[in-house]
């Protein structure tokens, strides 16, 4: 089980990247031989977008999060919140994993899971890609769309994955919006990595934020190393991220975004005091044709959120000027959202269509 795999792996250091390794480890050499699963969570390359980075004069750079076995960002969370749970003893062999998500955190669970011989219960709103939840089905979760309703209704699926977690003998509601296990993550892992493998070069970083998990914990690492790198929740339309970083207000930014998994209307316990220096709000017109420029100009199949995370990062290049580093993350592919984000009908649906350069728009299914 995982509690015999940490075990096994007691930190110290790597001899080739002076990285601590431990819990997740470092595999910079060749040669390393990985153990089960979760031993090939984190670690993602960090890649240079050739164009943006041509444009601002900044080096804009991406930890490739897609490449972590379970195929996004969520699979590092996932993984902290099982040690969380094993760590405080709540949860024993053969018991059950129940989470409320947008997604990708269940899926890197459900992985793990079958990893561990634990059972996994996942309550997801009914309005998230059906690609999502039939992966969630094959991978064995017990799948459960409930309506999208607002945290503040009891009805909520969070709510719901926590009473039914209760409701159950040797189970755990692994609850990643305010269970800090997913900051910790972040702390441990992508901070560290991204200060590695820039060599300590970089002077902003900025990512979307759901949970807050990675957005918290790579900022408060890195301010540990220099109290000046600049840290800048990207933020999606309707959320309230953008006007509480801004003006200290709870409040809706206008509209809704069609981007999963980000945007908030309450700040998590992930994200209370984090050392935060500002927002920014990312339309979705500019997400997706960041997203399909990333595709037919970098090479590279995403979601909408990777295309936000990309589109920030562009704003805050050309804010700070020629010659910074500005480090964020491409947090999972496109096939989690084809029916929707690579379909014409829909995107013209949400009058997203005309977002995408003419010349791209050739590669969307009808």
């Amino acid at each position: 089980m995982l509690r015999v795999a940490l075990a096994q792996f007691p930190q110290q250091v790597c001899r080739k990247c002076v990285t601590r390794v431990g819990f997740i480890k470092c595999y910079s050499t060749s040669n390393s031989i990985l153990d089960g699963f979760y031993g090939t969570v984190g670690n993602t390359p960090m890649i240079k977008l050739n164009g943006v980075s041509k444009e601002t004069g900044c080096d804009i750079l991406v930890k490739a999060e897609f490449m972590n076995p379970g195929g996004s960002v969520k699979d590092r969370a996932a993984l902290y919140l099982l040690k969380d749970a094993q760590e405080k003893n709540l949860i024993k062999d053969g018991g059950t994993v129940v989470e409320g998500t947008a997604g990708n955190t269940g899926i890197g669970l459900a992985h793990i899971c079958n990893a561990l011989g634990y059972k996994c219960i996942i309550y997801m709103p009914n309005t998230q890609s059906k690609e999502k939840i039939e992966l969630l089905s094959v991978l064995g979760a017990d799948v459960r769309p409930v309506p999208a309703v607002p945290f503040d209704n009891p009805d909520n699926y969070n709510h719901q994955a926590r009473r039914y977690a209760e409701s159950l003998t040797n189970a755990v509601w692994t609850n990643q919006f305010d269970n800090t296990a997913n900051r910790r993550a972040h702390i441990e892992t992508t901070g560290p990595e991204i200060w590695r493998q820039t060599g300590g070069k970089v002077d902003a970083v900025t990512f979307g934020t759901g949970t807050g998990g990675t957005m918290s914990g790579v900022a408060t690492y890195l301010k540990t190393k220099n109290q000046n790198i600049k840290t800048i929740v990207a933020d999606p339309q309707g959320s309230v991220l953008y006007h509480w970083y801004t003006n200290g207000r709870i409040e809706r930014s206008d509209g809704s975004s069609i981007t999963e998994g980000i945007g908030q209307g309450r700040v998590t316990a992930n994200m209370q005091g984090a050392p935060i220096d500002g927002a920014i709000c990312v339309q979705d017109t500019d997400a997706v044709e960041m997203t399909f420029r990333l595709l037919h100009e970098e090479g590279f199949y995403l979601g909408a959120s990777s295309g936000l995370n990309v589109a920030a990062a562009v704003q805050i290049a050309r804010d700070l000027g020629p010659g910074h580093t500005v480090v964020t993350c491409l947090c999972d592919t496109g096939q989690r959202y084809f029916t929707r984000l690579y379909s014409k009908s829909w995107l013209d649906g949400k009058g997203l269509l005309e977002a995408i350069p003419e010349k791209y728009r050739h590669s969307l299914i009808e």
